[in-house]
């Protein structure tokens, strides 16, 4: 595949010759790489329409355009629906129609509702706040984070700022131990997705995105691809209880080494990968056998301590005396106590990784059941930290199902210093979330999977542009509630419980929501 070139619709994507927006992002349009993306809306036009191009003037939404002489089919997934309609109003032929689309219906579950997953398309296309007829904000779970709201003051408090400057960015080395004192620009970065797990252009473009916001991708634990070396200064490699992949001199190349103990979606299981995606790149990557199942262990079996888990940090410390280490952990009950040993062991960052998190390849059996949601997790750790003399020593990181911007406001409004993102970095490059990404060839999307030619269903530029523009939107979104929470800094979010109202403790739930609105 050529990295710099074109997409299979044609599209050319170059990140790095595009102009920077005034809040230092690069955003590009970046439409759908299928022909008809899933809309909410049907647009429908008869034979009566004269291509007289009143549509196209009266419609802010850019749903109608030219083709040459004719008109393009509209972009229906850009239509705001029975609350604009205007091209329909003005039509002279009355050739325009609206109806509700049958198949936005089918799309999604209940934590990832058909509104979220084609807001975070939204997103990742435009680079902007999805409009108000999408629900960009919380799922329909019934739970987690979908319970919360913020309590925003009301404007003629005086408390809702909208002059200055905010500053999205957080430390992730607190320890003034002598080590880099790295900083990123945004509150999150992107989780461990490994050479296995997904293809190498979804690995490629999450590195350039990262590198663009001055950020973090994380390899996961399938190796190290020489393809993501120009981005090494943005990418943190992972060691993880299987080993594959490891090797001094990828170590050596990064800012940032994180230990995988264990992941939310499936605590105590370890990582499985099918003999099917075990092609013969992913098994010189990971030094095995091409086409046999691959096994991560539950644990590592050399740390049973926070002794061995120390020689284990020393052991990275000392090959890469510049690394910062993070330690990821699921959410056992005990969670707090795994947090205090990490920093004893001399970890910077503690990352805990929540029960809704996983891809279509965690079984539903463990995430559904096993470890502690991450809402509960966060503030028992922040809170144990700050009683221990040393929370401001640690950076506290969430993961595991935030899927949007106020998901991860509310996680450091709980006590997180910023999050990981995930699943939500696949939906943004169009998964739509039918659960085989871990079956036969993975992904028919081309996103999960490493099947050569399925791969080639993405291209990197695009892939890079669509996340580049999905952490714009994301940072519009923080500023905003910063603003409206009358502060200069997501810092001053974290641990800040009085922000939130949880909706079982309300009268007026229609109030809260307008609120959040």
């Amino acid at each position: 595949m050529n990295q710099e070139g074109t997409s299979k619709t044609g599209r050319n994507f170059r990140c790095e010759d595009l102009m920077r927006n005034k809040d230092g992002s690069v955003v590009k349009r970046a439409p759908s790489r299928f022909r008809n993306a899933i809309a909410k809306y049907i647009v429908r036009r008869t034979q009566g329409c004269s291509v007289c191009g009143t549509c196209i003037r009266v419609c802010p939404f850019g749903v109608h355009e030219y083709a040459g002489k004719k008109l393009a089919r509209p972009r229906e997934h850009l239509c705001i629906g029975p609350s604009c309609a205007r091209c329909i109003k003005e039509c002279p032929n009355g050739a325009l129609s609206l109806v509700s689309n049958p198949l936005y219906e089918t799309l999604g579950d209940c934590r990832w509702t058909n509104d979220l997953i084609t807001s975070t398309w939204f997103e990742a296309e435009t680079g902007e706040v999805p409009p108000n007829h999408m629900e960009y904000r919380v799922g329909d779970s019934g739970g987690g984070f979908d319970r919360l709201r913020f309590r925003f003051p009301k404007e003629e408090s005086g408390k809702y700022r909208t002059d200055g400057e905010v500053s999205t960015s957080i430390q992730l080395n607190k320890r003034r131990d002598g080590r880099p004192e790295i900083s990123i620009d945004i509150p999150m970065y992107g989780g461990g997705m490994s050479f296995g797990s997904i293809s190498l252009p979804i690995m490629l473009g999450r590195a350039k995105a990262a590198k663009v916001w001055n950020t973090f991708t994380c390899t996961g634990e399938g190796g190290y691809p020489e393809e993501l070396s120009p981005y090494d200064d943005h990418v943190i490699t992972q060691v993880a209880t299987g080993l594959f992949g490891v090797r001094e001199q990828t170590i050596q190349r990064v800012r940032v080494v994180e230990f995988k103990y264990a992941q939310g979606a499936k605590p105590g299981l370890g990582g499985h990968l099918l003999g099917d995606k075990v092609t013969q790149d992913v098994a010189s990557m990971r030094e095995a056998v091409t086409g046999s199942s691959l096994f991560s262990p539950f644990p590592f079996h050399s740390v049973y301590s926070v002794e061995d888990h120390k020689k284990h940090v020393d052991w990275i410390k000392e090959i890469n005396p510049r690394a910062l280490i993070a330690v990821k952990v699921s959410t056992p009950t005990d969670i707090d106590m795994v947090a205090v040993g990490s920093y004893y062991a001399g970890a910077h960052i503690i990352h805990l990784d929540g029960s809704y998190g996983g891809t279509g390849a965690a079984p539903d059996i463990a995430k559904k059941n096993i470890a502690m949601p991450i809402e509960y997790a966060i503030p028992k750790v922040h809170k144990f930290l700050i009683e221990e003399g040393i929370r401001e020593e640690m950076t506290l990181i969430a993961s595991g199902g935030i899927r949007t911007a106020y998901d991860a406001a509310k996680a450091i409004a709980l006590g997180a210093d910023g999050v990981v993102l995930g699943t939500t970095e696949l939906v943004a490059l169009e998964c739509v979330r039918c659960g085989n990404c871990e079956s036969g060839r993975g992904c028919a999307r081309g996103i999960a999977t490493t099947d050569r030619e399925l791969s080639q269903l993405v291209d990197v530029e695009w892939a890079a542009q669509r996340l580049i523009n999905l952490y714009s939107a994301w940072h519009t979104q923080f500023v905003d509630i910063l603003n409206r929470l009358g502060m200069k800094s997501i810092q001053e979010l974290v641990g800040r419980t009085d922000c939130l109202i949880h909706l079982d403790y309300v009268e007026n739930r229609i109030e809260v929501d307008r609120g959040e609105g």
